[in-house]
């Protein structure tokens, strides 16, 4: 459960937030839990105070640093996607951002791993996740297209940025019966796919056109 004081007034109050998960619903989200971590966690904690009154439009904004926050549908069908073979014990999240969808993760699996680039990102995201009473995720500024080899395997990898191909690292460090959910191709031509592992091999299946920002190599000061 999330600390309750930051439940929000006016146009982030939760009559708002209920309207945007009759939103959610409508556009086909079904789990339960994914609708109700969405509706109590508060976004506009994540995003600049003067776009605060945006905070539950179904759209993405920005937060700095040419990044920006996904919609929540966006946020919605990715989280359900990837726990859609039941519960998992460790997620690697690559693009922390400003941790919104890391905080919905964490309410909804045992243990999140999440990667930024950029380490102003990485270190407002921790120190807001942790203001939340977020205590099952751990930090790491580092590439994305590397992974986190030690921490390896995991039971599902979601990327909130978008590499032209598939990382092959990050296919090594998904456990047997684990789901890969990313964004994958050209600005402008992606694609949201989940790959999913078993004992015979990868098999990946295409969902919807999509817009994310690129996934970039190296690392941000």
């Amino acid at each position: 459960m999330l600390n309750s004081e930051h439940m929000g007034i006016g146009m982030t109050s939760q009559r708002t937030r209920d309207r945007l998960i009759t939103r959610l619903s409508e556009q086909g989200i079904r789990s339960v839990e994914v609708l109700e971590v969405i509706r109590s966690t508060p976004r506009h904690l994540f995003i600049e105070e003067a776009l605060a009154h945006r905070a539950y439009e179904d759209s993405a904004l920005p937060i700095g640093q040419n990044q920006t926050i996904s919609q929540p549908y966006i946020v919605a069908l990715m989280t359900e996607v990837l726990l859609s073979q039941g519960p998992l014990d460790s997620v690697l999240e690559i693009g922390t951002g400003c941790g919104y969808q890391t905080a919905v993760l964490a309410q909804l699996v045992k243990r999140v791993n999440t990667m930024e680039r950029i380490r102003s990102l990485q270190e407002g995201a921790e120190q807001r996740l942790r203001s939340l009473g977020l205590r099952n995720i751990e930090y790491r500024h580092g590439d994305g297209y590397v992974g986190w080899r030690n921490r390896a395997p995991f039971d599902g990898i979601i990327l909130t940025a978008a590499p032209r191909e598939v990382p092959k690292m990050l296919l090594e460090q998904l456990a047997p019966g684990g789901r890969l959910v990313l964004p994958v191709g050209e600005d402008g031509q992606q694609s949201l796919q989940v790959i999913s592992k078993s004992a015979s091999g990868f098999t990946s299946e295409s969902l919807m056109e999509v817009r994310f920002v690129p996934l970039q190599s190296g690392v941000m000061a």
